[in-house]
Formats: structure tokens, sequence, C-alpha cells
């Protein structure tokens, strides 16, 4: 219990931070419409293609086993993020694409 209190007592800063920014994180998201909140969190899911990057380079320099698999894990479920949102932002621009006449005659 010591080593948490003196760990929380020497980077109090840091953390003070994180809160911050945490909390600040929550006021913007809270505050975006929801028209704009999909092509958003498909771009932040492209950022996290240097997580992809970074979970490969770890996994180069794993040494163990477990550092293996951790690394080969945040690889799958990085890229899976990555896919995910360009699909759902994909999926989102086609309900904004005109619709050909042709087509809804025909569907008539």
């Amino acid at each position: 219990m010591d080593n948490v209190l003196s760990f929380f007592l020497l980077h109090r800063e840091a953390i003070f931070i994180v809160i911050l920014s945490i909390f600040l994180g929550i006021e913007v998201i809270s505050h975006v419409p929801a028209v704009l909140h999909t092509p958003l969190m498909s771009g932040a899911n492209a950022i996290h293609g240097v997580v992809i990057i970074g979970a490969i380079i770890v996994m180069g320099h794993a040494e163990t086993t477990g550092s293996m698999i951790l690394g080969f894990l945040a690889v799958v479920l990085g890229t899976l993020n990555v896919v995910g949102g360009f699909v759902v932002t994909d999926r989102m621009l086609e309900m904004f694409k005109k619709k050909d006449k042709k087509s809804s005659e025909q569907n008539k």
C-alpha cells in the first residue's frame, strides 16, 4: 500500500492532468452533434493505426510468450477498430447519397 501511495504522491501532477483531460474530453464529446459523431469517431479510429504500429514494434522486441501474445492481440484488436470505423463511416455516407430516379421508380 505504501508503494501505491508513494507513486501517487510522486506523480500527482501527471495524475491531475490525466483526470482533467478525462473531464475535458467528456465535456467536448457530449457537445458534438449526432450528425458529426460518426465521422469524428472514424477519424479517431484511423488514428488508432499508430497503436497498431506500436504493437508491431513491441511484438518485434518481445522476449516472452506472454508479451508476444499481448502484442498480437493488440494488433488484431487495433485492426478491427480501424476497419470498423471506416465501415461505419462508409455506411453513414451512403445514407446521404442521392438516390437515382430510375431505382426509386422501380421500387414502387
